[in-house]
């Protein structure tokens, strides 16, 4: 069950708000449990074991962690839970990535388990960790409520792909959380706006991407293939962080305050920048439970390379199983470092459009290595972008001529100009431009509410990308 689909706009989501608004008090969040076990369960009834497996060890392991601290032994727990989470995460995400490696490696045939990864396991084992870690290191109480811990593991608005939210961030709105109707009104915009990211552009985009992809990268010219992959940039931007603009939004319906996930980071001039805005959540949790414990920056520059490497290894590995993302992972790691070594200086001397144009390409050629699995493919595709197969030709003209207008609203939406455009009116002095944004702010969300449902009824191509990590 998508938040993009008819199924969830108009079954699912008004039923669950109903009894929600309706249920008092402390049973909102029995309401919520349940709302979010079938969620999950409408498509992965199997593997709703699985996670509350996951959110009943955690929480005995929290518990433990209190009750030995001070203790030697309060480290069995967390050790406990760590490793249990990684197991899981490591046996269905990458049991048959290994099994593959080694028949190629030591040419034996080797069974695959053709196991189906539950969806969002890659978010709730971060999140469940994150807690037991932050309770062994007295950042936050053990939860003693089973059912409250149960809501934050298996909230269903952020629960299949993000944002990841840390158990300190929410431990009191698990607690009370009253109904605020202001609230309630932004969550829905934000849920309109980010609907609007899936359903009118990333959708669309993902069709330019799908028919170049689809030609194979063999001879395709440069324009051909530069169009491919900034409509895969853009698709999984818009993707993404339309799915986190309505976790974000139904969270504040609920009466949770989420964690921004994405701040524009197309307009970044460098590639630190890049990963600041990108994805926030995932780096926070790599920042604070890996790359802070490892020693950070605070032990010479050959240490903190060395945590880079390791982060952005792990933070390939994370996002798939397969070379590519390792590769991916590595690639942004390199040009960290040199950033770290030289590059950021230079960067800062320059103009900041030249940054981005640097930026752009680098962030361009990684979304080569994470759209494309095999090899040759992800080199045909780099050699295409470089002009080996000619600049352009009738195929280019005709996807430029179809594509552009939609490409030009991505890139403009993809800046923070609509927004300071909002802001200026609605700080404008001016009663006409203060009017106009009052209409806008009621008609716009509405409008793209009807041309989303427009689209999803007539179009069947409404994938999520990131419910395969």
């Amino acid at each position: 069950m998508v938040f993009s689909s008819v199924l969830f706009l108009f079954r699912f989501l008004p039923v669950f708000m109903l009894c929600y608004f309706l249920a008092p008090g402390r049973m909102k969040n029995f309401i919520l449990l349940l709302g979010s076990l079938f969620f999950y369960a409408w498509g992965e009834p199997v593997y709703v074991v699985l996670m509350l497996f996951s959110t009943v060890t955690d929480y005995v392991n929290g518990l433990l962690i209190e009750r030995l601290r001070g203790s030697r032994r309060a480290i069995l727990p967390l050790a406990a839970s760590v490793v249990i989470n990684l197991a899981l995460l490591g046996f269905f995400k990458y049991a048959d990535f290994l099994i593959q490696t080694v028949n190629a490696l030591a040419g034996t045939s080797l069974p695959l388990l053709d196991l189906d990864l539950p969806i969002g396991i890659s978010f709730y084992t971060f999140q469940t960790m994150s807690y037991t870690i932050d309770v062994y290191r007295g950042r936050v109480k053990a939860q003693k409520n089973i059912l409250d811990f149960g809501v934050y593991v298996t909230m269903f608005p952020q629960l299949i792909a993000g944002p990841i939210v840390k158990y300190k961030d929410v431990a009191q709105q698990l607690h009370s959380r009253p109904v605020d109707v202001e609230a309630v009104s932004r969550g829905l915009k934000r849920f309109c706006m980010g609907l609007a990211k899936k359903v009118l552009l990333a959708n669309n985009l993902g069709v330019l991407w799908e028919e170049v992809s689809g030609q194979g990268f063999q001879d395709m010219s440069m324009m051909t293939s530069w169009l491919g992959i900034l409509a895969f940039a853009f698709q999984i931007y818009f993707d993404f962080s339309g799915y986190s603009d309505m976790a974000i939004g139904l969270g504040a319906i609920l009466g949770f305050h989420f964690p921004e996930n994405f701040n524009y980071p197309y307009i970044s001039a460098s590639i630190t920048e890049f990963w600041r805005r990108w994805h926030i959540s995932l780096g926070s949790w790599f920042r604070e439970y890996v790359y802070i414990p490892l020693g950070g920056n605070r032990r010479g520059l050959p240490r903190q390379i060395r945590n880079i490497l390791i982060v952005w290894t792990l933070t390939g590995i994370w996002h798939g199983a397969g070379w590519n993302f390792l590769l991916w992972g590595l690639w942004f790691a390199f040009l960290l470092v040199l950033e770290k070594l030289f590059l950021g200086r230079v960067l800062s001397w320059l103009p900041r459009v030249a940054g981005m144009l640097y930026t752009w390409g680098a962030v361009l050629a990684g979304w080569v290595l994470f759209a494309l699995a095999a090899g040759d493919e992800i080199l045909a595709c780099l050699q295409a972008m470089t002009g080996a197969g000619g600049i352009f030709d009738a195929n280019a003209l005709y996807l430029g001529r179809e594509y552009m207008v939609l490409l030009g609203i991505a890139a403009v939406a993809a800046t923070p100009i609509p927004k300071k455009l909002a802001v200026r009116l609605e700080n404008s002095k001016a009663g006409l431009c203060v009017a106009l944004f009052r209409l806008c702010e009621k008609v716009v969300p509405a409008a793209l509410l009807l041309l989303c449902i427009a689209g999803i009824v007539d179009d069947s191509y409404n994938p999520f990308l990131y419910f395969r990590f």
